[in-house]
């Protein structure tokens, strides 16, 4: 369907996630959009490192595209885009002018991985309504054209992954952030694997935020995150399916602080 709809449009909007920016690109997307004009979004840089974001910034603006962070959530960045698409769509709106074409609207495809944020971004983007939301993979089924005023009209798609992960560590950071079913995942192994990469760089995250210490391994250290939490299933036994989808919400809605679990090419 985006193959089919791609010589309709000026410009691609392309979303990922602050806290993992290569990891959240879907490689497909750059073959998809090559011939075309290029925007990409750091979507929940509320969540992410500032430090890192800033990093990130650079990487994407000296590969060409035009970048900014923004939060579709609370709305913050988002009066910005505006400007971002007449830079990146200067050629093309000067080709029209010079052709004497007028107020004809940019056509922006609006792409992503699921659980990235396009309806929400598109949402307060219009500052109504316009697409379906939800806090996990899927909720966009179809595509849909959008016209926010006279010079910007937006295709929404559905998040798409890509059908087999090469690396384990991007199919790994995808899982913490929720792009991948939940269900089908074995949320205490995904937690374990989330603790190893909190341990390396954001250690003091999970000693402020649950009062224990790191342990010798990460199941104790899970299995401690389950006292503090009073995670028992029956008795004295510990629920750590339980106490593992704490630790993953509590990554996932920022509250072990703001964290980049990606580094730009040598930092």
């Amino acid at each position: 369907m985006m193959q089919e709809n791609i010589k309709l449009i000026d410009l691609v909007i392309e979303l990922v996630d602050a806290r993992i920016p290569l990891s959240s690109r879907n490689p497909d997307i750059d073959e998809l959009g090559r011939n075309k004009s290029r925007i990409v979004l750091l979507n929940k840089a509320d969540l992410a490192d500032p430090v890192y974001n800033a990093q990130w910034l650079e990487y994407f603006k000296a590969r060409g595209a035009c970048v900014l962070e923004m939060n579709a959530k609370s709305g913050g960045g988002v009066r910005g885009i505006n400007q971002l698409v007449q830079e990146a769509c200067r050629e093309k709106l000067e080709r029209d002018r010079k052709r004497g074409i007028v107020n004809r609207p940019v056509r922006a495809m609006v792409v992503g991985i699921p659980n990235v944020g396009k309806s929400t971004f598109i949402n307060s983007f219009a500052g109504k309504a316009c697409a379906k939301t939800g806090n996990k993979p899927g909720v966009t089924k179809g595509k849909q054209w959008i016209r926010l005023n006279k010079s910007l009209e937006l295709l929404d798609t559905p998040g798409i992954l890509w059908p087999k992960f090469e690396d384990r560590e991007v199919g790994m950071r995808l899982a913490f952030i929720g792009s991948i079913n939940d269900e089908i995942l074995v949320s205490e192994e995904l937690a374990c694997d989330l603790l190893c990469c909190l341990k390396a760089w954001y250690p003091g995250s999970i000693c402020e935020r649950y009062g224990i210490q790191w342990k010798d391994t990460f199941a104790e250290v899970l299995e401690n995150i389950a006292r503090s939490r009073g995670c028992y299933a029956r008795g004295e036994n510990l629920d750590l399916v339980k106490a593992a989808d704490i630790l993953l919400d509590d990554f996932r809605s920022g509250r072990l602080g703001r964290i980049t679990l990606e580094r730009p090419e040598g930092q």
